[in-house]
């Protein structure tokens, strides 16, 4: 019997016991109980969906290591070439699941970045380690920050392009908060471009942005290829944010729950190996730079993973604040409150006309007593709240307690 099955049973023995004073019992436990009476993953093999990106190491190690095997599923990683094909293959199930981004599927679900279908989120795979890189043309300028690349689109007049990978994504709502935060409004000041992430760096060796933002190694890359900067890290916008999710449809999750419980529990087990040290984030670089996932190489990848940061202009620095997959729970937990914020986002920049039933949307996609069973298999702390609260770069903060006043605050908006 798989420690899976185990941890299950002896839940339902203790189910058994308090079935006289049921009342008693949480949700959440209850819910370990299927009608068939097993908790047995009822698709033995799952195709995930992933993007050339190095937050995609938890999903494509559960594989690589086998470590899906004890949780009696198969993850079997599929590359894909852009978001909005991972969004097309997740909404008409040629994929399972999907490394994707947070707001994407919280735009899938309300309908504003593709055809409407209900979503989920299992859990969050990383935090932090994505970045803002401008041009070198622009940074030989005096462009090598926020500041500098206001002082430089004030002084010469021009259409400025900065690209992000998704409408609705992460990337677009770090770029574009950064771009506010600055003074620079990026609905009016600047053109935006969707440019799927492996796409980055060519286009900007050809010059068809001046920026971007975009996750690892996309950045460093430019540094590597001396086309660009690092003139801030997500970390630096929102320190410890909620990157890329696990995602799949809510048709899916209703069909095969210990399927997607067990899934979940195999990419958290995943992730707590990545961070256990210094020997497996190597190993995991070293396996991801691989052509068939990220394709890039291997330096490109290990020195940010450590918080090893150079922005491209002589400056380098150590940060502790670096992409992280575990941190004792709190990276994987998917806070009710994290994708509140993207909602807030999209009010923000026009991409939802009125405000929506922001908690009740987030409980609808995450997917919380599913997690909590799977964080239970995979022996990982629980937080204690499904909210959290977070200090931005410009000093405001989100707590989620009144996500329709904090979406209506911002002077830069659509």
């Amino acid at each position: 019997m798989t420690d899976f099955l185990k941890n299950s049973v002896s839940r339902r023995t203790l189910l058994q016991a308090a079935s006289v004073g049921a009342v008693g019992v949480s949700p959440a436990l209850r819910s370990v109980v299927y009608a068939a009476g097993s908790d047995a993953p009822e698709k033995k093999e799952v195709k995930i969906g992933f993007t050339p990106l190095t937050d995609c190491a938890s999903a494509v190690m559960a594989s690589v290591l086998g470590i899906y095997q004890k949780y009696g599923v198969k993850i079997i990683p599929t590359k894909e070439a852009s978001w909005a094909g991972v969004r097309d293959k997740l909404v008409n199930g040629e994929l399972d699941f999907a490394h994707v981004l947070y707001g994407l599927i919280y735009g899938v679900h309300l309908g504003v970045s593709g055809p409407k279908k209900d979503m989920a989120v299992m859990m969050t795979l990383n935090q932090n380690g994505q970045a803002i890189t401008l041009s070198k043309k622009l940074a030989d300028k005096g462009a090598i920050d926020g500041a500098g690349l206001a002082k430089l689109m004030a002084a010469e007049k021009r259409e400025y392009t900065f690209a992000q990978t998704f409408p609705t994504g992460t990337h677009a709502m770090w770029l574009y908060y950064w771009l506010a935060a600055n003074g620079i409004n990026p609905m009016k000041d600047a053109k935006v471009i969707t440019v799927p992430p492996p796409q980055m760096v060519a286009n900007m060796r050809v010059g068809n942005m001046d920026g971007y933002c975009v996750g690892e190694p996309w950045n460093h890359r430019a540094i590597i290829d001396g086309i660009g900067v690092t003139a801030t890290t997500t970390q630096d916008i929102w320190k410890d944010h909620p990157e890329k999710v696990l995602g799949t449809t809510g048709e899916f999750v209703k069909k095969y729950p210990n399927t997607a419980r067990a899934v979940t529990a195999a990419i958290i087990e995943a992730g707590k190996w990545i961070d256990a040290g210094l020997q497996n984030k190597n190993k995991m670089a070293e396996t991801i730079a691989d052509k068939s996932y990220v394709n890039t190489s291997v330096d490109a990848i290990n020195q940010r993973i450590l918080g090893r940061y150079q922005n491209g202009m002589g400056k380098t620095w150590d940060d502790p604040n670096h992409m992280k997959f575990f941190n004792d729970g709190t990276v994987t937990f998917p806070y009710l409150s994290d994708g509140m914020w993207f909602l807030t986002q999209h009010k923000r920049w026009g991409l939802l006309k009125d405000h929506p039933d922001y908690l009740a949307v987030a409980k609808q996609i995450n997917q919380i007593d599913l997690y909590k069973d799977a964080a239970a298999a995979a022996k990982a702390p629980v937080p204690k709240d499904t909210m959290r609260s977070a200090k931005f770069m410009d000093g405001v903060v989100w707590d989620g307690k009144d996500p329709k006043k904090y979406a209506d605050s911002f002077k830069v908006k659509a």
